[in-house]
């Protein structure tokens, strides 16, 4: 069933889409662990790659649209879709973000999230709190009978009340037997527009944050994208269904 062109999924689809956030969730919390300053890139794909053998999933992200691995890992002023390799080194002072899709029974979940690497700025500081916070705002306003914008609206407006800028060009997502399905969510917007959200849509709500200007640009890899001004960027995401009881965060 459909409403403005966006799927309703039914409870046992949405239990479906939690069992994918579920492992999701699981690999990025042991993804989280191996972080420290002298590791490569590469081997948050390997550890992935082992932990999704645990639970008989498939990646999301592998070969999709061309991507080369299985997570996306992205460093300092790299916004999203930073490929993970061995001359990649993490150092003291970084952060890094982490962004991670599975596909299980036939379902997607998708989830990301932006660590530390040792001791780093405050403003980096600044920039991961007032992040994850951003998405939290987004979530509260995922509920029946708002309008989509909503969501973007209160993202933004946190974002930039606190010094920092949502990023324009790459967007949140529906997400359930497509890793990407309609409606796109942007983290920006006008409150009170959009469609009216029903019970049964299953979101990718996921705000990138930069610490300078919002603009953004495609290195020449045609996957990482990096900030234009080179300031910092950071990423949180959770795969969210709207509920007659509120929103309901399934990759926690």
């Amino acid at each position: 069933m459909q409403s403005n062109g966006i799927e309703l999924k039914t409870k046992e689809e949405i239990i479906k889409i939690r069992k994918s956030a579920q492992i999701v969730k699981k690999v990025l919390e042991k993804l989280k662990t191996i972080v420290r300053a002298g590791i490569a890139t590469l081997e948050f794909d390997i550890v992935a790659m082992e932990e999704l053998k645990k639970y008989g999933a498939k990646p999301a992200f592998l070969g999709y649209r061309g991507f080369p691995k299985s997570v996306c890992i992205s460093i300092n002023n790299e916004v999203v879709h930073g490929i993970p390799s061995d001359k990649r080194i993490l150092k003291d002072g970084d952060i890094v973000s982490i962004d991670f899709g599975v596909e299980y029974d036939g379902y997607f979940g998708d989830a990301a999230l932006t660590v530390p690497v040792g001791k780093i700025s405050n403003t980096a500081k600044k920039l991961i709190d007032v992040t994850e916070k951003a998405l939290y705002e987004g979530i509260k306003n995922a509920k029946v009978g708002n309008k989509l914008y909503d969501i973007s609206a209160s993202i933004q407006e946190y974002v930039e009340k606190n010094g920092f800028s949502v990023v324009r060009d790459y967007v949140g997502h529906g997400i359930g037997k497509k890793l990407h399905e309609e409606p796109i969510v942007p983290n920006f917007g006008e409150k009170g527009t959009g469609p009216v959200l029903k019970e049964g849509m299953v979101f990718a709500i996921e705000p990138m944050v930069n610490e300078k200007g919002f603009e953004v640009k495609v290195l020449d890899n045609g996957w990482t994208v990096v900030t234009v001004d080179n300031g910092l960027s950071a990423h949180f995401e959770h795969t969210v269904a709207i509920t007659i009881n509120g929103p309901e965060i399934l990759s926690v």
